[in-house]
């Protein structure tokens, strides 16, 4: 849980610490912003995004399942800047062919991205959280991104791009199965 009153005590001493006055017009009402903010911004470190897989249908379905292209917003724990992308998940059901509503998967993703976070940790808690919520044969996850910390500061490189996966049961074992998984993904 945020403690949003702490929250602004800190940013009216960061108002401070950069020589800026907190009772300055355009800054009085920050740091109450700033709290709100980051209560939204890091919701999902009360939420466990298994939870988000228990409803599911055993529809006999026992081949790929693949969302692509799910948008996301994080916050890089290393300078508490934005990172942002796409992510894209591929399953496949175990023998029972259990499925999840598409919008569960996407579910996850935001839970996971509202945390504090670095994108290959991310990127494998949204796999774990699929293997352990679902129990599907192989689930493959990759996450495209750019980081604001490269763009606006350090190195300021913009249009570079992040690209990381996690690859869990049939797709790891399987070279097939891995092969067509990234080929459906470049057939945008």
């Amino acid at each position: 849980m945020i403690d949003e009153a702490e929250v602004r005590k800190a940013v009216v001493a960061i108002i401070k610490a950069i020589g800026e006055d907190p009772e300055r017009e355009g800054l009085v009402d920050t740091p109450r912003r700033v709290a709100e903010m980051y209560a939204e911004l890091f919701r999902g470190l009360d939420i466990d995004p298994r939870e988000e897989l228990a409803v599911g249908y055993e529809l006999g379905h026992r081949e790929m399942v693949i969302v692509r292209d799910i948008p996301f917003y994080s916050m890089c724990e290393h300078h508490l800047l934005p990172f942002y992308g796409v992510v894209h998940i591929g399953y496949i059901p175990d023998v029972s062919g259990r499925v999840v509503g598409l919008s569960k998967l996407a579910r996850v993703v935001e839970i996971v991205a509202k945390r504090p976070q670095i994108q290959e940790r991310m990127t494998s808690d949204i796999a774990d959280a699929i293997m352990e919520g679902l129990k599907p044969s192989g689930v493959a996850v990759v996450l495209q991104a750019e980081h604001l910390c490269m763009i606006m500061r350090g190195v300021k490189k913009p249009g570079s791009n992040i690209i990381t996966s996690a690859i869990r049961g049939a797709f790891r074992n399987k070279t097939e199965t891995r092969t067509e998984f990234f080929s459906l993904l470049q057939g945008k």
